[in-house]
């Protein structure tokens, strides 16, 4: 038997899952890709990551100033998050930053909207999902946008896209995302461009968990490392820190 044929099966929760043992099949081709080369070889696999990659960098290339916002699809238009997510991008769209999301629904949506309303540029960087076709999933406010087969590719693109990355509440991906950014920042891969977690009632109790955890009883990072992000309740808040970082950024400048 070749090994593109040979599974393992696991029991999870009662029932049987079969686990490819070839997972760079599987993990190197998105539901969403159907042609056939990009499915029968690992070097059309690869190329297609490839022109995911070169894509995104070039759609990029488009922008200057730009700021990241990430959170939950699962919040509504009446949810108190969402209405702090689409002020500050409406603040963020009139200080001239592009504003960047993952092009969904819920905080994503949100961020579009106050930057669409302010008569900014509002970008989404979106992912195909599996359906009867190819779904791109897309909210309707933005205004510039890329679409992504593979997640990774998107998420090295959604990485690099901004100077200022914004966290509101969210699930795993959103989590996901805010520590590829302190990993980033903490290894030297980026500059320490700043990170603002919005929402106290729902950060501090994972921010309690990395330093007296993560830190205080395992020195599992430096200390410094808890001063990579800032932690702030409202929009208000953290326009406050955006505004006082590129005014600093400008002074720098202004000295050399």
């Amino acid at each position: 038997m070749k090994k593109e044929d040979k599974k393992l099966v696991f029991t999870v929760k009662g029932g049987k899952v079969e686990v490819p043992i070839d997972r760079a099949k599987e993990f190197l081709t998105p539901e969403t890709v159907k042609h056939e080369k990009y499915t029968t070889g690992l070097s059309w696999r690869i190329l297609k990551i490839q022109s995911e990659f070169v894509k995104g960098h070039d759609f990029l290339s488009r922008f200057d100033k730009a700021a990241s916002i990430f959170g939950s699809a699962r919040f509504g238009f009446k949810n108190k998050v969402y209405q702090e997510a689409e002020k500050l991008a409406f603040e963020l769209a009139k200080r001239d930053f592009a504003v960047f999301t993952g092009g969904g629904p819920g905080i994503m949506e949100a961020a579009n909207k106050g930057a669409k309303e302010a008569g900014g540029r509002s970008v989404g960087i979106n992912i195909n999902l599996p359906g009867n076709s190819i779904t791109e999933r897309k909210n309707p406010y933005i205004t510039d946008s890329e679409s992504f087969d593979f997640f990774f590719s998107r998420k090295v693109i959604l990485s690099f896209a901004s100077q200022v990355y914004i966290f509101f509440p969210g699930g795993f991906g959103t989590l996901d995302e805010l520590f590829e950014m302190l990993t980033l920042i903490q290894t030297g891969k980026t500059s320490p461009i700043p990170v603002i977690l919005v929402n106290k009632e729902y950060w501090s109790p994972l921010l309690d968990w990395i330093r007296g955890v993560v830190w205080g009883k395992n020195r599992a990072i430096k200390e410094e490392d808890m001063d990579i992000f800032h932690l702030v309740d409202t929009a208000t808040e953290a326009c406050e820190i955006i505004d006082t970082c590129v005014i600093n950024s400008e002074q720098e400048d202004d000295d050399k």
